[in-house]
């Protein structure tokens, strides 16, 4: 098969390639910048040059394109101007989304996160629960608005399928997740809140839910990529038992809630830095709960256990 991409150069999109390839299909990549697609180059991938403002060049990437991974995506926290959230999480999928659409690509399958349903105080939802409110953050917002994008496409007949990671981690995560594993590994005690919870999915196991969803998922329906629900500290301290090391420095709920509120104060007359910003403070303390039930069910798909993803991580990080 001939599989078009977005989002090649970044974490799963990366991970996505490597698994297509692996199976033997060809895939074209949307790629902005070639000096960092070395390893989309690397495993034989063709490139696309362009971006999701770029309908041309996403006509390039779809034309022929038995399938179109639409991975790409902004994700930040706590940054002042959020309007790259809504050029490339919102009118991006858009763009992508219609462009499969002009050039009569088979099936789509368009990341986007559990992140839509914002904090679910504890619950465990699944596919059908509907987040009522305002986001936490505008990477919440911006990825529910893409979500309900594709749904409305699926409903004028684009065959597309959603699958919804949570938090994706794994080697070759430089992001924020990525970042504090490697500190602790190294020895190094960062901070993290007490509260809160996310759903710890391998990036492979990512990969293959996408891989899966293309095979087997049904037009108009998302699935949630859900592995084992947990706290960041707990995860952090699992990574340090792992590598030997102290762990982080866990925060208590009150001290970031605290924090969150003087940063929201202070946000509005001078700039915070990200780490600090109230946005980041509330999202730490969120829980982003969804199932995997429906995967599981209907895609066969399954996450590895969160020990098992941690040590693979912790080995790769100490070669």
């Amino acid at each position: 098969m001939r599989y078009a991409l977005t989002g090649g150069t970044g974490f799963v999109g990366g991970a996505l390639a490597s698994r297509l390839r692996r199976d033997g299909h060809d895939v074209v990549a949307l790629v902005r910048d070639r000096t960092k697609a070395h390893h989309l180059e690397r495993i034989g991938c063709e490139f696309v040059e362009g971006d999701l403002a770029d309908a041309a060049a996403l006509d390039r990437l779809c034309d022929g394109a038995d399938g179109l991974f639409h991975v790409a995506g902004w994700y930040r926290l706590g940054q002042r101007d959020p309007s790259p959230a809504d050029t490339v999480n919102v009118a991006g999928t858009r763009n992508a989304l219609e462009a499969a659409r002009r050039n009569g690509v088979r099936r789509t399958v368009y990341t986007s996160s559990l992140a839509v349903n914002s904090d679910t105080e504890e619950q465990v939802v699944d596919e059908t629960y509907r987040f009522t409110g305002r986001h936490l953050s505008d990477y919440d917002r911006s990825k529910a608005e893409a979500h309900d994008i594709a749904l409305d496409l699926a409903a004028q007949g684009l065959d597309v399928v959603i699958v919804q990671p949570g938090l994706v981690y794994g080697p070759g995560d430089t992001a924020q997740t990525g970042a504090l594993i490697e500190q602790v590994v190294r020895g190094k005690r960062p901070l993290a809140p007490a509260g809160g919870g996310v759903c710890w999915a391998h990036v492979d196991d990512v990969a293959e839910g996408h891989v899966l969803a293309m095979e087997k998922g049904r037009s108009g329906e998302s699935y949630m990529l859900a592995g084992p629900r947990g706290t960041l500290a707990d995860g952090l301290r699992r990574v340090a038992g792992i590598a030997g090391t102290k762990g982080p420095i866990v925060l208590p709920t009150r001290m970031v809630r605290m924090t969150a509120t003087l940063m929201g104060v202070l946000g509005k007359v001078v700039p915070v830095p990200p780490d600090l910003a109230a946005e980041t403070a509330r999202a730490g303390l969120a829980t982003y709960y969804g199932t995997p039930a429906k995967a599981e069910r209907e895609l066969d798909w399954h996450a590895r256990p969160l020990e098992e993803g941690l040590r693979q991580t912790v080995e790769i990080l100490q070669r």
